[in-house]
């Protein structure tokens, strides 16, 4: 990127920095990941102009109430402690490398990926993002330390999960005469079941997966590998099937399925600065988190059973598909054609597109 480029971003995320990271009561910030997104994508001319009205939804940063320290646990989880989390964080990584702050922090935060619908791993994931191609620069590490503040202080466990994050790497499965192979992850995610009363916020949601019948079996339906070239393979393939599934689902709850792709794939973004004893749990958080968002969010029909239009005819160039998400301005559109480009780029599949025409369609401008 040009230096003009990760100028213009850290311009926004100064302009950010000063706003809290929620708006409204609990809808999540998202003008940090937007950003970055339209900055990597080639269109930093569109950030101020896009930021000047979104922004006018924001509220000021909130207030500290204590310093936390060693004491940090009792934290955590803790909404109304964002502002000390976001100081902690700042502290920590002025005192010592950005990389170092992330290696301790992530093994404590990622059983907590459900946070605020998974918006705390996802404002890491871009900020991570925006480290490893721009280098160290300061305002984008001070970016770093306000996602992992936001992760900690809305820090939330998919409901049965917490064994998938210490059970050992088991390396490819080897099913013995007679036994289905291990699933791919798009037949996992297909495989994954609904809960009845699709109603209220993501917290009431969550806690109805604990009496879902198939809900234990989904958890463990996938063979964690051992080999980090799997572990990133098999974390590829869940972001791209949830990117397609969009297009079929997305109608359950257009904003909040987005996310079931753009989860994953923060994680896969950040893979390259973690150690690779991290992976196979952080594909483990990440399954559980789409699973998850898959299991409370997405209908039981189809698209084309719901009577929606089919998908968008002929072929569209990556690049376009990434432009009418920045003319249609959404902030969750945006970061879900960031994703879906990155799903093209890999497998050449249209359907990936496709999915961003139908987010388009179904979010408001």
């Amino acid at each position: 990127m040009t230096t003009g480029a990760t100028g213009t971003l850290d311009e926004a995320y100064q302009r950010l920095h000063v706003t809290g990271p929620e708006f409204d009561g609990w809808l999540s910030n998202h003008g940090p990941m937007a950003a970055e997104a339209m900055v990597r994508r080639g269109y930093a001319g569109n950030v101020h102009r896009w930021l000047d009205a979104y922004m006018r939804r924001l509220e000021e940063f909130p207030r500290g109430t204590a310093a936390i320290g060693e004491d940090w646990q009792e934290a955590l989880g803790d909404p109304r402690r964002v502002a000390d989390w976001t100081a902690y964080f700042r502290r920590e990584v002025t005192a010592q490398p950005w990389r170092a702050v992330l290696g301790t922090w992530w093994p404590r935060l990622l059983p907590g990926v459900a946070a605020a619908a998974t918006h705390g791993v996802i404002r890491v994931g871009h900020a991570a993002r925006a480290l490893l191609e721009d280098g160290d620069d300061a305002v984008h590490v001070t970016e770093l330390a306000h996602g992992l503040a936001y992760w900690a202080a809305r820090w939330q466990p998919v409901p049965g999960a917490a064994e998938g994050y210490r059970r050992p790497a088991a390396g490819p499965a080897v099913p013995a005469a007679g036994d289905a192979p291990a699933p791919s992850a798009a037949d996992a995610l297909a495989a994954v079941p609904r809960i009845a009363d699709q109603s209220g916020g993501v917290r009431e949601r969550l806690g109805r997966l604990v009496g879902l019948p198939g809900w234990p079996a989904a958890l463990t339906a996938p063979v964690i590998p051992a080999a980090p070239a799997e572990i990133r393979s098999w974390l590829t393939d869940l972001a791209d099937a949830a990117t397609v599934r969009y297009l079929s689902y997305g109608h359950g709850n257009a904003v909040m399925l987005v996310h079931s792709a753009t989860a994953p794939g923060a994680v896969l973004r950040t893979l390259p600065a973690l150690d690779i004893e991290l992976w196979a749990p952080s594909l483990a958080a990440s399954w559980a988190a789409a699973a998850a968002l898959t299991a409370v969010y997405a209908p039981a029909v189809p698209a084309a059973r719901a009577g929606l239009p089919g998908p968008p005819a002929g072929t569209q160039p990556a690049e376009d598909a990434f432009a009418r998400a920045v003319d249609h301005g959404d902030e969750h559109v945006i970061k879900f054609a960031d994703t879906a480009v990155d799903v093209y780029a890999r497998t050449g599949d249209v359907d990936a597109l496709a999915a961003v025409i139908r987010a388009a369609d179904l979010i408001g401008r």
